[in-house]
């Protein structure tokens, strides 16, 4: 699919298959066009902050992926998954910007598992300078999902003396618990709750395996508009995700590629810091707990009492609107959780959709996360680590790869502690 991005006023190459309308909202009478990034300019203005132009781009170019991503169909593709997508943004720096794409095209790639073609061209959004303009001074950005992980996160960075400003991807039913953990944390973060509201002219793809370019690319503008980095320092950005979860090695060969998703990966978090820093924004992604497992986050936590307190409140579930906005309590994530939380030797008070996961019923016949688990259990005590893990650990990016290896062992080790609790079998 042929994609042209561009804020109003952009001439629009009469092929495109669908335009993309930047920092507006699109015209309903129009079934070509979508539109995203409104809100994201609005709540900057609103809140006095003005970021990096450059930082600014790369927003624009999250802003495109994230509504391609939504907009192409997978069963349409080919192969019912891989989708062939060309797409156009407009930036206020093509000439750099273009010197990245083939760069740009390999992130992506790792990330969806799709084949993506990135080109630019000019008259990119410039955001508007506040009538009020503010220069937070805070020292970084944390990333607060909601999740437990993110909960962890935030606290550890205040307890290590950080004063971090958090920043939120809005997504209904995660609200509620953004805002309480930014209020209890710290005192009180500073907290910018941004919404990128990517909306195709038709229904929405569900799988968004690009989904998280785009919770980066809050942070990195965001950190941008910093006292810190405006006086020409480096701003660290945290995006706190256990280890385990990061990798997401693939549980069974028939959960391959981007059927397991890769937003804190080593290798698309090595990449973007070399995109980032070829862009010369002056910022740090790092994850702190790329080699812990969830287990290990909680029982390490630095104020055991504030978790305790705020965990039940923490979002980890994959099904989480499927399910009425409650745990499933059977699909990875959830396993995750509830074998973290068994780690952490804490009544879990959770509420799961699906509590009881070894019963032998009808029910349990459909768990199908909850048998992928129990396979790479068992597969790993007959073939070994090694067999198991077979290129998963390979990229460039990875880094220690003993220490990778033996964080995926301690991650299994506690999901097949939960399930020998639950008599699964």
């Amino acid at each position: 699919m042929k994609i042209f991005c561009a804020p109003k006023g952009c001439p629009v190459p009469p092929d495109q298959d669908l335009e993309v309308l930047l920092f507006g909202q699109r015209d309903r009478s129009n079934d070509r066009q979508g539109s995203a990034g409104e809100a994201v300019q609005r709540e900057f203005y609103r809140a006095g902050l003005l970021p990096d132009q450059r930082a600014w781009d790369f927003l624009s170019l999250a802003l495109a992926v994230v509504t391609a991503d939504v907009s192409v169909t997978r069963s349409d593709s080919a192969d019912g998954w891989t989708r062939q997508i060309e797409l156009v943004v407009a930036v206020s720096d093509p000439a750099f910007w273009s010197t990245q794409s083939d760069a740009i095209q390999a992130m992506l790639g790792f990330l969806s598992t799709d084949r993506w073609r990135v080109s630019f061209v000019g008259g990119g959004h410039t955001p508007k300078v506040p009538s009020k303009l503010v220069r937070p001074q805070e020292d970084s950005v944390v990333l607060l999902s909601g999740g437990l992980d993110s909960l962890v996160g935030a606290i550890d960075r205040v307890e290590e003396g950080h004063l971090p400003l958090a920043v939120s991807n809005v997504v209904r039913g995660d609200a509620d618990n953004q805002n309480l953990f930014a209020e209890r944390i710290g005192g009180g973060l500073k907290h910018l709750a941004l919404s990128h509201n990517a909306t195709p002219p038709w229904g929405k793809e569900s799988s968004q395996r690009a989904r998280s370019i785009i919770f980066l690319a809050f942070a990195v503008v965001a950190a941008t508009t910093l006292g810190r980095y405006q006086a020409g320092e480096v701003v660290p950005v945290f995006v706190c995700e256990n280890g385990f979860i990061a990798l997401n090695p693939a549980l069974t060969r028939t959960r391959l590629g981007s059927l397991s998703t890769r937003t804190a990966h080593p290798e698309f978090l090595g990449r973007l810091r070399e995109l980032l820093a070829k862009a010369d924004i002056r910022v740090d992604i790092n994850n702190p707990y790329e080699d812990k497992t969830k287990g290990e986050m909680l029982n390490e936590c630095r104020d055991q009492a504030l978790l305790e307190e705020l965990a039940p409140s923490s979002v980890s579930c994959g099904r989480y609107r499927v399910f009425g906005y409650k745990h499933c309590g059977r699909c990875v994530p959830c396993q995750v959780r509830r074998a973290s939380i068994h780690a952490w030797d804490h009544e879990d008070d959770t509420e799961y959709v699906f509590k009881r996961l070894g019963k032998q019923d009808s029910d349990c016949a459909h768990f199908d996360d909850v048998r992928s688990v129990a396979m790479a259990i068992a597969q790993v005590k007959v073939d070994g680590m090694d067999a198991w893990l077979s290129s998963s650990l390979s990229y460039p990016h990875m880094g220690d790869r003993a220490a990778r290896r033996a964080l995926v062992e301690r991650g299994l080790a506690e999901l097949e502690d939960l399930h020998v609790a639950l008599g699964v079998k």
